[in-house]
């Protein structure tokens, strides 16, 4: 059922295992007089975890969830002052924390979080209360257990996920057992996702994500073994141990999978690089719509078996499904990827729908590049008359805890209010255009949509990373990270001296350079969207300084804080 690496090894566990583990964690959990009460928000207990990816993390998950417990996930990236308030705000009591780093992280601040009374690990740490102390194998708690998850309601909160977004204090957003169970039903069946028990997936996108843990509830649900990588780093070497039929990622992850495959596109030479470079060119023209001519499909029949099989073996080589989410993927990458046969699904939701709104399904037709494809069964869209995509049905989160102000706001006569602007293509594919709350007005008066510019800049490899700036402005700039790796190669052919970030991004042929490419894609905007002047950053935007959220999504208002002087260098 799940399988992770301990001691060099990967160690499996069985449905059966799993099942007796979580239900005697469930009776320790009922010794320390922990359920959910009267089984409302306020009245129920809340465990609280803070750990990567591991099996502990959903077995712990599920033990809480059937006696009827609010499971409260923090990302491990957290930061001490914003894990505290979260402590406190939705009053956990006990916490899991899974290795010594992020155990000190807890304690550090245990002592101003009064609620809380005990850490548990899921590693052995010195001076720390391992997790497997909690298990009860008594057989009358363990009937207490089974009387007690047949009364727990489906309207009862299941999981309180706080979300940072880009702005602000952290928010608790309620989700029942109904609206998780139902939007992985829906997904389910829309994809579809067929029981596959021969299956495995990776997981590695963080579990206190809904779009992971609800991806992980897909697969258990369909059948299919999980296994977890060990980390961000070992991804690679985890597909190619693993050899999984899926995965789920964002498309922040798919680009640097990209950039790592061109530059060894790069290090070739003679006939082997002119094919590398070929079948990519005749990639980017796949359209799954149109097959194009039998002299196309037999090019790109060749560039699959001299190329992009190479690819598809270090992925594994057994691929089925990639479904990635979090943010807009770049059409070039979805077009070269598919073309590759390693097919990649864009979908869409946030994490008050318990997420899935949409997804390019795998069945004929049902998916379009630069869309989040079709709405999911059971999920009902409107857009309002400025484009914001709204939502009703069950998978709707029950509200912000705490917060009956940011509810009222958010859900209005029923309807999610997304804050995501959108249109439907051909009437039946769902197209995100911009963030509600991205959208800047210049001082001129005239509305720039950001996102659109910055992935059609991004499928440029010297441009890593690019964020807009123009609100109030007399025009549009941008901050652009260069694609390092990339920018090396060329410095090296041009015979510049490549000796820092911060000294190539002030070579004046560099800036010269990304200023034609710059140039070249604004060809493709309305003037008041073009990009007037930029500063390139020597380096890349990292979730350490803030300036990304965890499923690595730019926090516009940070990075233009942290580079204010640079930003305003480009308006004297």
């Amino acid at each position: 059922m799940l399988a992770a690496k301990e001691n060099g090894n990967w160690r499996k566990y069985s449905t059966k295992e799993i099942a007796q583990t979580v239900n005697e964690l469930s009776a320790g959990l009922l010794s320390l007089g922990l359920s959910a009460h009267n089984f409302t928000p306020e009245g129920s207990d809340k465990i609280a975890v803070i750990s990567t990816n591991r099996p502990e993390w959903l077995i712990a998950d599920m033990a809480a969830q059937q006696l009827g417990i609010i499971w409260v996930p923090v990302y491990p990236t957290t930061n001490p002052l914003e894990l505290a308030f979260i402590l406190k705000d939705a009053s956990v009591q006990y916490m899991f924390a899974s290795n010594k780093e992020l155990y000190d992280k807890v304690m550090s601040i245990k002592d101003q979080v009064d609620c809380l009374k005990e850490v548990y690990t899921f590693d052995h740490i010195a001076g720390a209360k391992h997790w497997t102390e909690l298990k009860n194998n008594d057989s009358n708690k363990l009937a207490e257990v089974d009387a007690i998850k047949k009364t727990v309601p489906v309207d009862q909160v299941a999981t309180f996920i706080y979300t940072s977004g880009t702005t602000g204090t952290p928010k608790g957003v309620m989700l029942t057992h109904r609206s998780i169970y139902y939007n992985l039903q829906m997904g389910k069946i829309s994809f579809p996702f067929p029981d596959a028990p021969t299956q495995k997936v990776l997981s590695f996108l963080p579990l206190n994500h809904i779009f992971e843990k609800v991806a992980s509830y897909i697969y258990m649900y369909s059948g299919m073994s999980v296994y977890y990588a060990e980390s961000l780093d070992t991804i690679g070497d985890n597909l190619k141990e693993v050899q999984p039929d899926g995965f789920s990622t964002v498309p922040r992850l798919l680009e640097k999978v990209f950039e790592k495959i061109m530059l060894k596109g790069e290090e070739l030479s003679g006939l082997k690089r002119k094919l590398f470079f070929w079948s990519v060119e005749l990639a980017e023209k796949y359209d799954n719509f149109n097959a194009g001519s039998w002299w196309y499909q037999q090019k790109l029949k060749l560039a699959n078996k001299l190329i992009f099989s190479k690819w598809r073996e270090g992925l594994g080589g057994n691929v089925k499904f990639i479904v990635t989410g979090g943010a807009a993927c770049q059409v070039k990458l979805l077009r070269i990827f598919n073309a590759a046969q390693i097919p990649v699904y864009e979908g869409y939701g946030p994490t008050e729908n318990s997420p899935i709104i949409s997804i390019n399904l795998r069945t004929p037709g049902g998916t379009k590049y630069g869309t989040v494809g079709e709405v999911i069964q059971g999920v009902q869209l409107k857009l309002e008359p400025d484009g914001e995509i709204c939502v009703a049905g069950p998978s709707v989160m029950l509200g912000y805890y705490k917060r009956p102000d940011l509810t009222s706001e958010t859900i209005i006569d029923g309807w999610l209010h997304t804050g995501d602007i959108g249109e439907l293509i051909d009437d039946r594919y769902l197209k995100i255009t911009d963030r509600k709350k991205e959208l800047f007005k210049t001082s001129g008066g005239k509305y720039v949509a950001p996102q659109p510019v910055e992935n059609k800049m991004k499928e440029s490899p010297f441009i890593e990373q690019i964020v807009l700036i123009g609100d109030n402005r007399k025009f549009v700039s941008a901050l652009i990270v260069p694609g390092f790796s990339k920018l090396k190669d060329w410095a090296k052919q041009h015979g510049i001296e490549y000796t820092s970030n911060e000294a190539i991004v002030k070579n004046t042929m560099v800036v010269a350079m990304i200023e034609d490419i710059v140039d070249e894609y604004n060809k493709l905007f309305n003037q008041v969207e073009q990009v007037k002047k930029f500063t390139l950053i020597p380096r890349e935007f990292t979730i350490d300084q803030g300036e990304m959220t965890p499923k690595l999504s730019i926090k516009r208002k940070v990075v233009l804080s942290n580079f204010d002087k640079e930003v305003e260098a480009m308006y004297l």
